[in-house]
């Protein structure tokens, strides 16, 4: 499926209820963002990021990372992103910076038709139900790796190979992701 398939697919969907709420879940170096960047603008939608709710340092206990997907706040995300735009209203959140390891300052959001989550573990067991249209994208494995080293550097795609992927792969088995998306794009 293209861009253009998926933008017809979002906008037929507004046009029949308000608001749409989009996940585009899948593996890392897969697209998630470039593809949600790019509805973003052809939708006229807001974008929100779930590496902007990972876990603070004083939620990363070994009970929390134990649990496949638990290294995102689900809770907060839910409370501070999902409610707010299924009740149509404004709001603000403060998204969390892995690089500082604090909170950012706050991002206002405005109420719109289209709203598009991007990330993995977007579509974790308590947030699925939520969302109208479920997207996973999917890439093999050694051009995973091209894209992250391109993106990241060799030392932080080793950290990505031995420890983030492993991660993410055990919430997509977990979860049976792929299978629960109405779409998979990618290899």
């Amino acid at each position: 499926m293209d861009v253009k398939a998926l933008v017809e697919k979002i906008i037929s969907l507004s046009d029949k209820k308000s608001p749409v709420l989009v996940a585009i879940d899948g593996r890392c170096g897969s697209g998630k963002t470039t593809i949600a960047k790019e509805l973003q603008n052809l939708c006229g939608s807001n974008l929100f990021h779930m590496d902007d709710f990972f876990l603070q340092p004083h939620q990363r206990t070994p009970e929390r990372y134990a649990q496949p997907g638990g290294n995102v706040d689900y809770e907060r995300f839910t409370a501070e992103v999902v409610t707010p735009v299924l009740e149509s209203r404004s709001f603000s959140y403060r998204p969390f910076s892995c690089k500082t390891m604090e909170m950012a300052e706050a991002v206002n959001i405005q109420p719109h038709a289209i709203n598009i989550v991007e990330g993995c573990y977007s579509c974790q067991p308590s947030l699925a139900g939520f969302y109208d249209l479920k997207i996973f994208l999917t890439i093999d494995k050694e051009e995973q790796m091209r894209r992250i080293i391109a993106r990241s550097g060799e030392e932080k795609a080793a950290q990505f190979k031995d420890r983030w992927i492993p991660l993410e792969e055990l919430y997509f088995k977990t979860f049976d992701v792929e299978k629960i998306c109405d779409y998979v794009i990618g290899n």
